[in-house]
């Protein structure tokens, strides 16, 4: 084993294979997968209003513009956030109504999920893991 001084002071010995404990790594990455594999199954966030308004202005605008070939274009997104802006509240209720909707079913999914989390239902995901907090 020979020791060298390198010019910022540390000492290195070479000759020697230096290990790194990879076991906690691969105990994190297992929990991480299991955590993914919970949060695969949890119900996913509804739109807001503007999202559903959103849908129906892009159909609207394709059919006014047809000479407008990607729906990715600024022209859209400029011309749906000015209408957006400049449409009153009762012309906008409706994308809230189906918001509010959507929200509430949100909701109630996602109760049912903490129910069946709570109960145990996802434990099988969480013994795979050797992880200990």
């Amino acid at each position: 084993m020979v020791l060298r001084v390198r010019s910022n002071g540390k000492v290195k010995a070479s000759g020697m294979k230096q290990s790194k404990p990879t076991s906690g790594k691969n105990l994190k990455a297992t929990f991480k997968k299991n955590i993914a594999k919970i949060d695969a199954m949890k119900p996913k966030k509804p739109p807001t209003a503007f999202f559903y308004f959103l849908e129906d202005f892009r159909k609207e605008f394709q059919e006014q513009n047809p000479d407008v070939k990607s729906m990715r274009d600024l022209q859209v997104g400029k011309a749906c956030g000015e209408k957006w802006k400049t449409m009153t509240y009762e012309e906008k209720v409706h994308y809230y109504d189906i918001a509010t909707e959507k929200r509430r079913e949100f909701d109630r999914a996602m109760a049912d999920f903490n129910k069946r989390k709570e109960s145990g239902e996802f434990q099988e995901f969480e013994e795979d893991s050797d992880f200990d907090e």
